[in-house]
């Protein structure tokens, strides 16, 4: 299993009077340059728009391409490109990524994903049309990349790739129905929820595999059969400094500011009902369905981190222990001394996991903690990058 970064360049408030902003930007760019000199895999920079203090990653491939420019060694993913056309048109991703990959000398790694309602209403895109807009791009991309000048208007995208036949191409994911998607399209999945349980994230694990293995016809040249999953990682030199050093705040902040941001109560919503409506059919639904149903015959009840979500969807402040205690209690979340920490990425490796992205720069954690963070995992990379 690979260990990567994810990076979404958060800045809470209170904001300082200074340029808190550029000093944010100017840490990332010093985490990235750590994380290749440590021998990280890949470094995962998100794209989100008017995010505020949530995300400071508005423009990515820019980013991208100043790493690209100061490290040597570490991948550069963007994970992931907002697929709909009003936000980013195809083309544009493809000129894009292509230019990333030369600048980079064939390190890029591209995701794609439909986004959420606020960027849909920012660029003006119809909610009902965005899967449909999202499947185009994952059909045209890698078209342009390797000269086909049908999905152009006759015109060839330039610059191609460095890497032949083109990058890497992968699915932000947080759904069964989006795992199976991604297996089907045979790009790498990209899980992107904090908040799965080990033996869900297990499942859906499978649920992959066994639709990209049934992938005849990939939308690149191959089959990229990968599994990335991200949670927030956090290393001190003991338990107790871990968490008391930030990481409870730091979870509970995200937990209650991506809540917000992604208007989750409206997209659970409309991800209940497309379950429920897999769930309803005895025998439809693909492998989402069957999973689905599987799921429904052995649930035991929700857990706490469902019912601390659930809370805080309601309006409720849960104390950032509570928080904290109920997303660990799931063993999603590596936080610790380095003995801890191993034994919490070794159960993910045990999964079948390819990458796992360590979401390492979180809320108010300061820069210095995110730094010897970074170190201390960086150490344990031989254990696990086969």
């Amino acid at each position: 299993m690979k260990l990567d970064i994810f990076s979404e360049i958060q800045n809470p408030r209170p904001w300082p009077a200074d340029d808190h902003q550029h000093h944010r930007i100017q840490q990332a760019i010093e985490q990235a340059v750590l994380a290749d000199e440590l021998g990280y895999g890949c470094w995962w920079q998100v794209e989100h728009h008017g995010a505020e203090e949530f995300s400071l990653s508005s423009a990515p491939e820019l980013l991208l391409a100043a790493l690209s420019q100061r490290t040597s060694r570490i991948r550069l993913g963007h994970a992931a490109v907002l697929a709909p056309r009003e936000i980013n048109h195809p083309i544009r991703i493809a000129e894009r990524a292509a230019m990333l990959d030369q600048l980079s000398g064939g390190r890029a790694e591209i995701g794609l994903t439909r986004s959420t309602p606020p960027e849909w209403r920012l660029f003006g895109a119809d909610p009902a049309t965005v899967r449909e807009r999202t499947r185009d791009a994952f059909e045209a991309v890698p078209k342009m990349w390797t000269g086909d000048t049908s999905v152009s208007g006759g015109v060839p995208v330039v610059p191609a790739p460095y890497q032949r036949p083109h990058p890497p191409l992968w699915q932000a994911a947080s759904s069964p129905a989006s795992f199976e998607e991604a297996g089907r399209r045979g790009v790498g999945v990209l899980g992107t929820t904090l908040w799965e349980p080990l033996d869900r994230v297990a499942r859906l694990v499978e649920l992959y595999r066994a639709a990209a293995a049934e992938c005849r016809e990939p939308v690149g040249v191959s089959v990229n059969n990968q599994v990335a999953f991200f949670t927030f990682v956090h290393c001190a030199e003991t338990d107790e400094e871990a968490m008391r050093g930030g990481a409870a705040a730091a979870a509970a902040w995200y937990t209650a500011r991506a809540l917000t941001f992604f208007e989750a109560a409206d997209a659970f919503m409309e991800t209940m009902e497309r379950e429920r409506a897999l769930m309803a059919d005895p025998a439809g639904g693909g492998l989402a369905g069957e999973f689905l149903r599987r799921e429904a015959a052995a649930a035991g009840g929700p857990s706490a981190a469902m019912l601390v979500i659930g809370r805080i969807l309601q309006g409720e402040t849960v104390p950032d222990d509570e928080v904290y205690n109920a997303l660990a209690e799931q063993d999603s979340l590596i936080v610790g001394s380095p003995e801890t920490v191993r034994k919490k990425l070794r159960a993910y490796a045990d999964l079948g996991i390819d990458r796992l992205m360590c979401f390492q720069q979180v809320g108010a954690l300061p820069h210095e903690s995110v730094l010897s963070s970074i170190r201390r995992v960086g150490e344990l990379i031989p254990e696990f990058d086969d």
